[in-house]
């Protein structure tokens, strides 16, 4: 870990209104991937700068992207889709 004084360092990260869109997704899947260690095994104060960061990255991701696509099979109807043909093919025939 760098000193708080040292060149350069930006402890809260680079504001995510700066970031391009390839860097926005690439910082966003990289704290995705990182996110259970963070939990499992980092500092409170880590954790709680992992939230944050990440918080704001997603919101940032929304704004400039409202309409995304949103897969059907995952949202509420779609997972009780799911269940729905699980239990039917469940069934003794």
């Amino acid at each position: 870990m760098r000193h708080p004084d040292a060149p350069h360092t930006r402890p809260e990260g680079i504001s995510p209104h700066a970031l391009g869109n390839d860097t926005l997704l690439h910082e966003l899947e990289q704290l995705h991937r990182t996110r259970h260690e963070t939990f499992l095994y980092g500092s409170e104060d880590a954790l709680k700068r992992h939230t944050l960061r990440t918080g704001q990255l997603e919101a940032e991701y929304l704004h400039r992207f409202p309409g995304r696509q949103v897969t059907a099979a995952r949202t509420r109807a779609g997972a009780r889709a799911r269940e729905a043909a699980a239990r039917v093919e469940s069934l003794p025939e």
